[in-house]
């Protein structure tokens, strides 16, 4: 469900767009809440499930995920749409850290590696299947069908969960919940996030943008004060002590951030500009996680050889790369000339980095702390996400507006129509031009919006390749051959 739905909604963001009349904001938004109830509550999820049962937690989750995926469905508004997706968060962050938590409780040391191995098949082939599945079904039926696919899975693992997954607890857990780091951790992410999405409508200089930043960021620095004297963080600031777990944080954070810039404006791109359909954009990103499935044991295997140095300096440089090819097709061209090589570039980089920093993550602490260790490196990979769609947004748009008003001087229309279309700016490639218009201006004003779209995902395409090529320097200087304990290095 969890994997699902993060590869499905991106497919569905050009149809949202046309169904619901959605500007750029409004989609951002889609993802936004729920990344940052997600991101917000996930350490939260996985300190309820081991003080009230993994397997009660998770069935809670579940439950609200399969409502929220219900009410989306049936939103008949982007903003009711919005407000769902935020339900669907907290119900994922209570359904994402149970499940390798029940699979760890479940199984003995010698079947765990198996099991959680089958966990990563099934979590690959979901991901690979989602985009295919959810987009035959936008372009056969509805976006909402994006939503009505989680009920009937969500169904069968409740039924299995009652039916075979035990119940478990962390017996020696004492002390209460972070609840005051979890309020100042959501009020942060959300200050912050609106701010950077609104900025897009109202301009960073506008006192309702400069307040919630301000908020967000104060927030923000009272939660790290919390953090480091609560003897219940949620964010153990102790961890970052050991120079490895830092230094892969700080690439994962640069890595994945690259990762949702990319392929938030990817499907846009496909669908919008290149005229696919949401099944072929979703089969586009086929490569890429094929890829990472095929090769995830390899790369595993070159950390026992080589230990995470090398390789995560190796992985992100080849990722750099692909990114930056995403930058080379313009408004037209064959697939397999076009986006293949990079998605194929940026897949071979991405299976190199993954295995090895999940393991240097896990290995550059204390057995006792591998726990804390995974959670706050999977919030990290949210955060980064979160923060990433917003300010690569600010970056697309400001490049799409300078290019789509050159491009409208250089056409034969009138000045109310050049008016018309920067109004709908905000929307990008959704633009529409004005139906009274003779077809060789209509299809001259599509080009100028197609080409605008391109210089803008182009600037996106150069950033991600900027912070991919900066995770390889966290790797070069950061990271050591073998993570040695949480001891401060």
């Amino acid at each position: 469900m969890a994997f699902i739905d993060g590869t499905v909604v991106n497919v569905a963001l050009p149809a949202l767009q046309a169904g619901l009349k959605a500007t750029l904001v409004d989609v951002q938004w889609v993802i936004e809440a729920y990344a940052l109830a997600l991101a917000a509550l996930l350490l939260t999820g996985g300190a309820l499930g081991d003080r009230l049962g993994r397997r009660r937690i998770f069935l809670a989750g579940t439950g609200l995920f399969a409502l929220a995926s219900l009410g989306c469905a049936a939103a008949p508004s982007i903003r009711w749409l919005i407000a769902f997706r935020a339900v669907q968060g907290i119900g994922g962050a209570l359904l994402v850290p149970g499940s390798l938590a029940i699979l760890a409780a479940s199984f003995a040391e010698g079947q765990r590696g198996r099991a959680i191995g089958t966990w990563s098949g099934f979590s690959a082939m979901t991901a690979a299947i989602g985009p295919v599945l959810g987009g035959w079904l936008i372009d056969r039926l509805s976006w909402r069908w994006a939503f009505l696919v989680n009920i009937p899975l969500a169904c069968a693992v409740i039924w299995i969960s009652l039916w075979r997954v035990p119940e478990s607890r962390a017996e020696d857990v004492r002390g209460k919940l972070d609840w005051p780091g979890t309020l100042l951790a959501t009020v942060g992410l959300g200050g912050v996030v609106y701010a950077l999405l609104e900025s897009s409508n109202l301009g960073l200089t506008h006192p309702r943008v400069l307040t919630t930043f301000g908020l967000g960021a104060a927030a923000l620095v009272a939660f790290l004060a919390v953090e480091r004297r609560s003897r219940e963080a949620m964010l153990p600031l102790e961890l970052f002590q050991s120079r490895s777990f830092a230094g892969a944080n700080l690439l994962t954070l640069f890595v994945y951030a690259a990762l949702a810039g990319i392929f938030f404006f990817l499907p846009l791109n496909l669908i919008q500009v290149h005229g696919y359909t949401a099944a072929a954009a979703g089969a586009a990103l086929l490569p890429f996680i094929l890829l990472m499935f095929s090769l995830s044991r390899w790369s595993g295997a070159l950390f026992d050889r080589l230990g995470p140095r090398r390789p995560l300096i190796a992985g992100c440089s080849i990722a750099g790369a692909g990114f930056a090819l995403f930058a080379v097709p313009g408004a037209g061209g064959n697939y397999w000339t076009t986006f293949f090589p990079a998605t194929a570039v940026l897949g071979l980089g991405m299976a190199a980095v993954v295995a090895p920093l999940t393991t240097c993550v896990m290995t550059s602490v204390s057995a006792d702390h591998t726990g804390a260790a995974s959670g706050v490196n999977n919030a990290v990979s949210r955060v980064a996400g979160l923060i990433a769609v917003a300010i690569f947004s600010m970056v697309m748009l400001a490049a799409f507006e300078r290019r789509l008003e050159r491009g409208l001087r250089e056409l034969p229309v009138s000045e109310l129509v050049r008016s018309e279309i920067r109004s709908q700016a905000i929307r990008l490639g959704a633009i529409q031009p004005p139906r009274n218009l003779d077809a060789s201006r209509r299809e001259g004003l599509r080009r100028v919006i197609a080409g605008a779209f391109v210089s803008g995902f182009r600037w996106v395409a150069a950033g991600a390749a900027g912070l991919a090529l900066l995770g390889a320097a966290v790797a070069w200087l950061m990271i050591e051959d073998r993570a040695r304990g949480s001891a401060p290095s």
